[in-house]
């Protein structure tokens, strides 16, 4: 990944328009599925972060879940959750 050195005569603009600039650069290059993937990727970075509940509104879901299926909910999340998948962003 090429980073730009920043100059402290540069305005945000000229950060800007050489960011988009190398971002065509890169879109062009890739197939229409992967450019796709792209937007998907920039709508979220859009969106920000996801909101949660505080831990403290949680609590009153301690317990409920015996060993075993703590177990079982965590050996779920080991075998499917922690892929890669290369053609997902």
């Amino acid at each position: 990944m090429t980073m730009w050195p920043l100059h402290e005569d540069w305005g945000a603009e000229m950060i800007e328009t050489e960011v988009q600039s190398e971002l065509l650069k890169h879109l062009e290059q890739l197939s229409p599925a992967k450019q796709w993937q792209v937007l998907g990727f920039a709508r979220s970075l859009a969106k920000g972060a996801p909101r949660g509940v505080p831990g403290n509104q949680l609590l009153r879901f301690a317990g409920t879940m015996t060993h075993d299926e703590a177990q079982e909910f965590l050996k779920g999340i080991e075998e499917d959750c922690e892929r890669i998948e290369d053609d997902e962003w």
